[in-house]
């Protein structure tokens, strides 16, 4: 049994996975941070909730069941104004399946080719859960949830992050660089997951001390 305090990300993301120990890694000097890909294999669960809550739920309960250790599991999506919030929940399948980032962006810029610059408002929404052993043996849970307002751009621009980042320009990036071209640090900083990994890390880092 290791002394290492150890969190269970129940994701295979390699980047989100980054992206949370990051955040947390400064409130939990020490922390050993699992992926899907570092725990003995187990049937992830159907998302099928209506809301990214739900779905976070449904993630990181399966999670802390199969592993036993406190586990975070995050739902996240792009939610454009003109589209009346999709893709929503479905932002990772967007296009269908298998899940394929270039092929979701691709399918977005032509779902939005005629609405014009005005009208092409969006937020990205983020919750995220930790499932966790209460002090007489239940099962715990807390969800956050985090925002980040901006707009679509009609071209993809950067490298960096993941998903629809290369398309969503924040608004407190004045400077207009998509989530792509900001640093890891400025995106921790404004993005959804960092503002509600922020809110949730003291209670996390509670739980592990203990």
């Amino acid at each position: 049994m290791t002394d290492t305090p150890q969190l269970f990300v129940a994701s295979r993301n390699a980047k989100k996975i980054a992206e949370m120990e990051r955040i947390i890694a400064p409130l939990v000097p020490g922390v050993q941070v699992l992926g899907l890909d570092d725990v003995e294999f187990y049937d992830e669960p159907v998302e099928d909730a209506p809301t990214f809550e739900g779905n976070a739920l449904i993630k990181a309960r399966a999670g802390f069941r199969a592993t036993g250790l406190p586990s975070v599991a995050d739902d996240s999506g792009l939610c454009v104004d003109a589209l009346n919030g999709m893709p929503g929940v479905l932002s990772a399948r967007w296009s269908g399946k298998p899940k394929d980032d270039a092929r979701n962006n691709r399918l977005l810029l032509e779902q939005l080719e005629d609405v014009p610059d005005e009208r092409r408002g969006a937020h990205f929404a983020c919750a995220i859960a930790f499932v966790f052993g209460g002090a007489d043996g239940s099962e715990q849970s807390i969800v956050v949830e985090g925002r980040m307002d901006g707009h679509v751009l009609r071209e993809q621009r950067g490298s960096g992050g993941f998903g629809y980042d290369v398309l969503f320009v924040a608004t407190a990036t004045p400077d207009g660089r998509t989530s792509a071209e900001l640093s890891v640090a400025e995106k921790d900083a404004i993005s959804h997951r960092g503002k509600a990994m922020r809110e949730i890390g003291p209670r996390i880092a509670t739980t592990l001390a203990g």
